[in-house]
Parts: structure tokens; sequence; C-alpha cells
């Protein structure tokens, strides 16, 4: 009698280990999805062509949503600093520029100049882009979906990890070289 409780003691949690095996793979397949959803994103560059997140793939990225007309512009400078201090060790900074908030330039190359001139800028930039709404890009409605956030002003930040996955978001307060912020991008590029 021992011995056939045994067998069926060791089937159950073979079938018990089975079952975990398949949930385990489940969860890398959806993490493994969303990552790929991400990468497959193509923004509009300011200099012409595409910005494809998949081109960053790798390498932490921070995406701030921007305006030349806000009380917070000024953060393009820290923007433009975050660039300096951490992307030659891989973090790449993306600035959004949108006219949702009714507070950037007439056109891409209006922002641009203003933002190279004013701030030094040489930070990638997409063309001006929206964020909320039904016209928003496709990236911002996927965070929407997937992680209930949306930029409520300009200079919201969202941080993805080197696989492209959603780590953080910042509102327009917390400025880019806060230690908030630059505490995780410090732990994502070790």
């Amino acid at each position: 009698m021992p011995l056939s409780i045994d067998f069926v003691t060791i089937h159950a949690k073979s079938l018990c280990m089975g079952v975990l095996s398949m949930w385990k793979q489940l969860a890398v397949l959806i993490f493994m999805t969303l990552a790929t959803q991400v990468a497959s994103f193509e923004f509009e560059s300011i200099d012409g062509g595409k910005i494809v997140l998949s081109e960053f793939q790798g390498k932490p990225v921070l995406i701030v949503n921007t305006a030349s007309r806000c009380g917070f512009t000024g953060q393009l400078e820290g923007m433009q600093k975050l660039h300096e201090t951490y992307g030659p060790k891989g973090l790449v900074v993306l600035a959004v520029p949108s006219n949702d908030f009714r507070q950037e330039l007439k056109s891409g190359e209006d922002v641009k100049e203003f933002c190279e001139v004013t701030y030094g800028l040489t930070l990638p930039m997409t063309d001006i882009t929206s964020v909320k709404g039904d016209k928003a890009h496709p990236f911002y409605k996927w965070l929407q979906r997937e992680y209930g956030f949306k930029p409520r002003w300009n200079f919201y930040k969202v941080l993805l990890d080197a696989n492209g996955n959603y780590v953080d978001s910042y509102s327009s307060v917390t400025k880019p070289m806060s230690r908030k912020i630059t505490r995780k991008i410090e732990t994502l590029l070790r």
C-alpha cells in the first residue's frame, strides 16, 4: 500500500510541477509579448525619418512629452543633462513634443530650432505628437491600456527598462535629474 501512495504522491507532485511550469511559461510569453509590442512602436523623427523603439533594445529609455511654451520647459535642460550623464552608459532620453495642452510651437522645425538654440538639445526627438485622447500615438494608447498611464500635462515621464518593459512614470513636478529618477536609471544601468 505505501508504494501506491508514494506513486500517487509523486504523480500529483509531477502534475503540480507541470501546471506551475505552464504558468511560468505563460508569464514569460506575456512579458515577451509586451516587450515586443513596445519595440514595434515608431515615431516620426523631428529630423525626418522614423524613430523605432526597437533601435533602443538593450538600453533603458526615458520618454518625456514636452512643450516649448510650458512652465516646465526648463526641464529640457535637465533632460539634456541626463542624456549627457547617462547616455554614454546606455540611457536613451527621448523627447516627444506635443501640442495636446496647447503649449507647443507651430511646427517641428520651430520646436527643433528652439530646443537646440535655447537648451542645446542633442537628444533624440520626435516630431510633434499627440499623447492623449483618441488621437494619441499608439505608444501612449498602449501605456494607458496596459498601465493606466496617460500624461495629464506636459513633461510627464515614462521609464522603460532595457527590454522595453514599463518601470515607472513621473509627473511634471518630478525633475529629470531628481534622485527619484536617477536612482532607478542607475539601477537599470547596472
